[in-house]
């Protein structure tokens, strides 16, 4: 049998009514939801459900709301997925649903986590107003030397989540991000588009957040991973409590390595390994055949989704 590199995605894949059927069809994931609401203090389920739209973008409950949803889908298709599972890699926050898929962190714990991380990152935010903007038809390497060359006294911006070979989004200052959005341009992007963000993250103006999450991280209990789980900040597979502290401490102000993860996912997978994404929406599953063409991708989200899986396998 194949075996199996997990994808768990991060912020802008929320939606109003996420997991709802998930907690209709199935206890176990409704279960889960109920842990993270117990958790948390209060509803995050109804924020989910109901919104407001305004309400669930905001980092805060962004984040925890789509770990939850890859929690309920894991809390449902794990069992059958576990044992296949090589390795697993989530997206800036998803990397949290990653240790949680892996044992490392209870899911309840680790909602908790991005919560608090969610908070920080917000007021980083608020005291320093950042920007983010992806940058379309360009390569990595070219995009980071624009962004030395944009940043200056009034500024700075880095490339901040390098998610396929053409596909880069850029993080930083406002003025500085402006910059760089002309130089990119002239250089040859095809698109530069403003993204609608609370702050410039994966960037040094995270760093007071990064500062004091250290201590969030430190207090959590966080044990061994079952499977690796590949490091957004340096694409390579952490199989300790440590490791992954420190590394889930310095992502906040690094880079999102994404083709270096995918890639590092489908060597410790192997040959022929399918990729599945678990919550909401199926962006990192067009993102791993970006990177490897050809790569077998399941995205597990929706009720319809889950049953069929499990029914097939």
């Amino acid at each position: 049998m194949k075996a199996i590199a997990l994808l768990c995605p991060g912020q802008g894949a929320q939606r109003v009514g996420m997991a709802k059927d998930l907690a209709e069809a199935f206890p176990a994931a409704r279960a889960a939801l109920e842990a993270v609401d117990e958790a948390l203090g209060f509803s995050l389920s109804a924020v989910m459900w109901n919104g407001p739209e305004d309400l669930l973008t905001r980092t805060d409950h962004a984040q925890p709301a789509i770990l939850a949803h890859s929690w309920a889908v894991w809390a449902v298709a794990g069992p059958k997925l576990a044992g296949r599972v090589a390795a697993a890699a989530g997206h800036s926050l998803g990397e949290y649903s990653a240790y949680a898929a892996a044992g490392a962190l209870a899911g309840p714990e680790a909602a908790r986590l991005v919560r608090r991380r969610g908070e920080l990152m917000r007021d980083a935010g608020a005291v320093r107003p950042g920007t983010m903007a992806a940058v379309m038809g360009l390569d990595a390497d070219r995009v980071a030397a624009v962004c030395r060359e944009a940043s200056g006294k009034d500024g700075v911006v880095v490339a901040a989540n390098l998610n396929a070979p053409d596909q880069v989004v850029v993080s930083g200052d406002p003025a500085a991000v402006a910059r760089a959005g002309e130089l990119l341009k002239a250089a040859g992007a095809k698109r530069v588009i403003p993204l609608k963000v609370s702050g410039a993250f994966h960037s040094p103006l995270m760093e007071p957040a990064a500062g004091q999450f250290a201590a969030a991280l430190d207090a959590a209990a966080l044990g061994e991973p079952a499977f690796p789980v590949v490091a957004n900040a340096s694409a390579e597979p952490v199989r300790q409590a440590a490791m992954a502290r420190r590394l889930l401490a310095a992502q906040l102000t690094s880079p999102v390595r994404w083709v270096d993860s995918v890639r590092a996912l489908a060597t410790l997978a192997g040959e022929g390994a399918t990729f599945v994404e678990i919550g909401p929406g199926n962006v990192l599953a067009g993102l791993a055949r970006r990177i490897l063409p050809g790569a077998a991708t399941v995205s597990l989200g929706t009720a319809a989704e889950v049953g069929a899986y499990l029914e097939a396998a």
